[in-house]
């Protein structure tokens, strides 16, 4: 498919799954705004490297996703940069592992923010434009935490349930604009976000690493396979195609049979 002439922005995509996103849409022609913390360096050549890769634009918005006004002043940098966000990916997470009494009021409240709030000032930013064109497609990173739950992630898992929520309500409210509102649902991907938590459930849980790999984050995986973030992105490529015009309020699963369960 071709995404030549079309923008898109990606949340949280300096590594990990958002890059693989950004990557395959610049890929397929799409001007990029990629956002993330991480080192300037290593940003920079990413961002580089996928306007030498592509021959596409490809701009960088250090946007804070915990603060909506910075969330909104990202789609509007795009908009004005490119003239229009045809494609929308919420992809921000951060995540924190603790059982409840434990867990820290701030990083309970930075989760729901980053994993939740920005993808709702995201959208809300992005709809017009997209109304006026008449086209456009909005995908959030949910999780298999969207349709089921873990001991010791209550704020990511609330998160993520309400990540099913938003996407639910937004699609019903655009289904006549030609605009779609989906939901993507990993398993474990292997990405820098799931290698850091495996320390907190080491403690959580007293186990070793190998442990937590085996016995936690793929534990639930029938494949006993991590989740590729290519896989991820090729999904969310089809759904920005016109095949998967039809396709809209849903929770796509692609998590190795977890939720078959």
């Amino acid at each position: 498919m071709s995404l030549q002439g079309k923008a898109a922005v990606v949340t949280g995509s300096t590594s990990g799954i958002g890059l693989a996103l950004a990557r395959t849409f610049a890929k397929e022609g799409a001007n990029i705004l990629i956002n993330g913390f991480g080192d300037a360096a290593a940003i920079e050549k990413e961002r580089a490297g996928i306007e030498t890769d592509f021959k596409v634009a490809c701009l960088y918005s250090p946007a804070d996703m915990s603060k909506g006004a910075e969330v909104t002043a990202m789609v509007r940098m795009a908009e004005q940069a490119f003239g229009r966000v045809d494609i929308l990916v919420n992809n921000a997470g951060i995540q924190h592992v603790a059982p409840i009494e434990e867990f820290p009021d701030d990083k309970w409240e930075a989760i729901i923010r980053i994993n939740l709030l920005a993808a709702f000032y995201a959208t809300k930013a992005v709809v017009p434009g997209m109304k006026s064109r008449g086209w456009g497609r909005i995908i959030n990173t949910a999780s298999a935490h969207a349709l089921v739950a873990s001991p010791f992630k209550s704020a990511y898992v609330a998160a993520k349930h309400g990540i099913a929520g938003l996407t639910k309500t937004v699609a019903l409210e655009v289904a006549k604009d030609h605009i779609t509102v989906n939901a993507i649902c990993p398993g474990y991907v292997w990405t820098p976000l799931v290698e850091k938590q495996i320390p907190d459930t080491m403690k959580a849980r007293g186990l070793t690493k190998e442990q937590v790999i085996a016995d936690v984050l793929l534990e639930a995986q029938p494949t006993k396979e991590f989740v590729t973030v290519e896989q991820v992105a090729a999904l969310a490529l089809f759904l920005s195609s016109d095949a998967a015009s039809s396709i809209t309020g849903t929770m796509l699963s692609i998590d190795g049979g977890w939720t078959a369960h």
